[in-house]
């Protein structure tokens, strides 16, 4: 009998297991006692009733789905206001909304890198801009983590258009790119600058309008970022910003937005509540990050290593694969949810608890997760 075509999976399975690297989904209940800091609902927004009121109107209003890409029947009156909102309220020209910021992400990459171009691509990049990379018609060089002048190096060498990639916050350790110097170093060599903004949209920033604001590179004409619609603003979706004519290319360009079925309305109406909101109380911002400081400096204080965050991401090491999910297995036994990173979505190998700061997590709740955290570990 001949082998069957699939066992090179049952081998990968197995070395997985071996590993300490298998990964299983676990459904959560509509409601759960759990404290949660694994999501990335940074302004806890998800369930704000004005969010999800805004969802349930969309959908009823313009249905349960988009029906079609946007160029065909998917575009709505509410993915254009959303589009003038969120370019408006983070500073830049122009947005498109896509269906994910993944979807945004691989757009922005692949179709702003034609053939004989440069990538310049950060070592610790999110998924999403590396695959980008990987399918983009450029030829792609990955520097150093957060090292203008690596960046400055792989320039030097260019012949043709160039573009430089980068995360404004890193979505494992929550360190921040140097935007200035980067912008400073594209600048030197005419290079574009492309960011993904998904951790600072809603934290960073004048009333979370995002990193590119807080570096003072919003509306650039030689800068693009992208975001999420489903971290801050506790929806789903992405969209890509930046000059009126860079937009109207993706329009025309972007596979990812020209085959793929639009965001889905509900989906749109969610975020552009949620916009509305934290322009209303641009407070949420600066209570996300103080949450953030406060558990990094209360956790590194009981003798545990992490990364000083920038946002809302708190980043703590773990001896091994193994010991980490046996960690967030305590910590979730205790009540409390925390995010578990290990190989291969750490580029470094160096397994990790993730800690998400929420803005509205209280005083005493704060006091409990700190607790469970450091119990757990010992």
């Amino acid at each position: 009998m001949a082998q069957s075509p699939f066992e090179w999976i049952d081998e990968q399975a197995r070395a997985r297991r071996r590993a300490g690297l298998v990964r299983t989904l676990r459904p959560r209940p509509a409601d759960s006692a759990l404290l949660d800091l694994a999501g990335n609902d940074y302004l806890g927004l998800a369930r704000h009733p004005e969010v999800t009121e805004a969802a349930a109107r969309a959908a009823r209003t313009w249905g349960g789905g988009a029906t079609g890409s946007r160029l065909v029947s998917g575009s709505t009156e509410l993915h254009a206001e959303l589009e003038r909102e969120l370019a408006g309220f983070c500073g830049f020209e122009s947005a498109l909304v896509f269906s994910s910021g993944y979807a945004a992400n691989l757009a922005a990459v692949t179709t702003l890198a034609p053939h004989g171009s440069l990538i310049v691509s950060d070592a610790g990049n999110h998924a999403s801009l590396i695959d980008g990379c990987r399918l983009a018609r450029g030829t792609t060089q990955v520097v150093a983590h957060a090292d203008p002048d690596a960046v400055r190096k792989a320039l030097h060498t260019r012949t043709g258009p160039a573009l430089v990639v980068s995360d404004t916050v890193f979505s494992v350790d929550g360190d921040a790119a140097p935007l200035a110097d980067l912008a400073a170093a594209c600048r030197e060599f005419g290079a574009a600058l492309v960011t993904d903004d998904a951790h600072g949209l809603g934290v960073l920033g004048d009333g979370g309008r995002g990193a590119l604001w807080a570096a003072g590179l919003a509306g650039a004409p030689d800068v693009v970022t992208t975001v999420t619609l489903s971290k801050s603003l506790g929806s789903q979706g992405g969209a890509v910003l930046g000059p009126a004519h860079v937009i109207d290319h993706l329009v025309n360009a972007a596979r990812t937005f020209i085959f793929d079925t639009g965001l889905a309305p509900a989906s749109a109406g969610a975020a552009l509540a949620a916009l509305r909101l934290l322009r209303r109380e641009p407070e949420r911002a600066a209570r996300a990050r103080a949450v953030a400081t406060a558990l990094y400096e209360r956790l590194t204080a009981a003798g545990l290593e992490a990364v000083r965050p920038h946002a809302a991401v708190v980043s703590v090491r773990a001896p091994s694969p193994e010991q980490a999910l046996r960690w967030a297995a305590d910590c979730r036994e205790a009540g409390l949810a925390v995010g578990c990173f290990r190989p291969p979505s750490v580029p470094d190998g160096i397994s990790r608890l993730r800690l998400t700061a929420r803005a509205d997590l209280t005083d005493g709740q704060l006091d409990r997760a700190v607790g469970v955290i450091i119990e757990a570990r010992r």
